[in-house]
Order: structure tokens, then sequence, then C-alpha cells
């Protein structure tokens, strides 16, 4: 097993010193969706929510969450993101909203949170902005599915036999 990065031979937590680690390109990319009723999705598709264009507002909220995951998870390093795409896409097969994110960055440490933050928070202004017709939502598969750079090499969700049955 892999030792913890952010925990130290004593078993505190601790930041991670990436002050010795190699500039690289780094990019994660994320998923997830919200799961609502037709009606719902309806509602967002017309543009006719009260609170307003709610794909538009979740793809804001995600951006400017993922320039600030330093702030909401401890230990995280401030990070000067370079790219930051938030995409939501109607899915009537849920029904729902499938969003996607992805982090760039040029540095010493990764982006995963930072994806994986931007998707967690547009599904979340998805649910805030239609929560008032349809407070059953579900937000779910909130999951990394790729990173790339850095010592640890490529990820790609797919690649783990047992992905599927932990995502």
């Amino acid at each position: 097993m892999t030792r913890l990065t952010h925990v130290d031979a004593s078993g505190k937590a601790n930041m991670v010193d990436v002050g010795d680690k190699a500039v690289t390109q780094r990019i994660a990319q994320a998923e997830g969706h919200v799961v609502m009723l037709p009606e719902t999705l309806a509602l967002i598709r017309s543009g006719e929510a009260k609170k307003g264009d709610v794909l538009a507002t979740a793809r804001i909220a995600g951006i400017m969450a993922a320039k600030r995951t330093h702030e909401l998870i401890p230990l995280c390093h401030p990070l000067n993101l370079t790219k930051v795409k938030v995409d939501c896409t109607i899915d009537e097969a849920l029904p729902g909203v499938r969003v996607t994110g992805e982090a760039r960055v040029t540095g010493q440490t990764g982006v995963e949170m930072e994806a994986l933050t931007a998707v967690s928070v547009a599904c979340l202004t998805i649910y805030d902005m239609v929560k008032a017709a349809d407070r059953a939502m579900r937000i779910e598969g909130i999951r990394l599915l790729a990173k790339s750079g850095g010592k640890s090499g490529d990820f790609r969700a797919g690649d783990r036999p047992d992905a599927e049955k932990t995502a």
C-alpha cells in the first residue's frame, strides 16, 4: 500500500512539501451528475428557472470553486491554475444534468482536488438553483476520471479493474 503523503511519520496530518518536486504540466478531469424529475429538467432546459440560467451559473460556480480549493480543503496548496473548464450537459436518460470538469496547472503538485471541487460545487449549484421545484434531486457519481503529470504518473478511472465498482 502507498504511504499517505498528508500524514507524517507520527501519524499527524501535515501539508506536503512540494519544493523539491519537478514543475510539470498537470491535468485532472472529474465528473458527477444531478438526477432530478423530468419536469425539473424541463424547467432547466426552458431557461425559466426563477433564479436564472441554471447551467451558466453552475459553470461559473464550478470555475470559481476550483480557484478556491485551497481555502476549502485542508492541506491543499494554493495553485496558479492555467485552465479550468466546467461543462453541464442535459441528459434525458438520467433524467438530469451531467457535469464534467477539468483543471490544469504547470506546477509542483496535482490538480485532482480542483477538478473534483469544480464538479462538486457545480452540482450543488444546480441543486440550489432548482431546489424549490425538486428537493428530492440526487447528486451522484462524483469521481476522478483521469489525471496526468507528476511523479505518480497518469491515471484513468477505467484502468483499475475495480474502479467502476468503487466509483
